[in-house]
């Protein structure tokens, strides 16, 4: 059977996960666009998995956690520990 075609979505659009990305790529003092750079995708991209509408790829998301110095667990996390 062959992958849907189109953008891949995140479970829940504004979910957790883009809240956590945005406040660490202001903790790390980047821009989307500096971030967009650092990780070799769009501003748009960043844009839409800050807004929770884009779930990257594993690659991706671990160039992502790299370049805000965080682990993909602590960004992408669906069910943290209390």
């Amino acid at each position: 059977m062959a992958p849907p075609a189109g953008p891949v979505r995140a479970p829940e659009a504004g979910g957790g996960a883009g809240v956590r990305i945005r406040a660490a790529r202001k903790e790390a003092g980047l821009t989307q666009q500096g971030l967009s750079s650092a990780v070799e995708v769009s501003r748009q991209t960043i844009i839409a998995m800050e807004t929770g509408d884009y779930a990257p790829s594993v690659y991706l998301a671990l160039k992502v956690a790299k370049a805000l110095h965080a682990t993909v667990e602590q960004l992408w996390d669906t069910d943290p520990p209390p």
